[in-house]
């Protein structure tokens, strides 16, 4: 429902994520398969790949990334319950596509929101602000 020009999103779905489940939906049937053509070589994206922590299966999800020196910071726009996050953290361990290049990446470790938004690029940290991002991840390179 929109009130004065915005939408109002019902209390459970803020603080579960600072996206909402319905467009995290939307992206993962629509967006994310557009978003894999480009995102193992554009700047700030990549793909990570992960193995499902039940089936066993290898899973491709495009992620927003940056390096920072040896590590690589993963704002976490979905909040920290989502599916690739904890099949890394159960792992310990992912792959990611980067620039065109294979990145093995481990020790997963929770950044909290000063940190990690001092790691963003400062156009990133406005817009993360905006949807009030509070979580990151960090990796480092195997």
């Amino acid at each position: 429902m929109e009130i004065g020009g915005r939408w109002n999103w019902p209390a459970a779905q803020v603080s579960d994520m600072p996206i909402p489940k319905a467009v995290a939906r939307f992206n993962r049937y629509v967006t994310n398969p557009l978003s894999r053509l480009v995102a193992g070589w554009a700047p700030g994206f990549a793909i990570v790949r992960h193995r499902g922590r039940k089936s066993g299966k290898i899973y491709s999800t495009p992620i927003n990334i940056f390096k920072v020196g040896n590590r690589f910071v993963i704002a976490l726009t979905y909040g920290r319950d989502v599916d690739w996050l904890k099949n890394v953290t159960a792992a310990g361990r992912c792959t990611i596509r980067y620039r065109s290049k294979e990145i093995e990446l481990a020790d997963p470790r929770f950044v909290g929101t000063s940190e990690g938004m001092s790691l963003m690029p400062l156009p990133v940290q406005a817009m993360l602000s905006v949807i009030n991002v509070t979580e990151f991840v960090e990796l480092h390179r195997v």
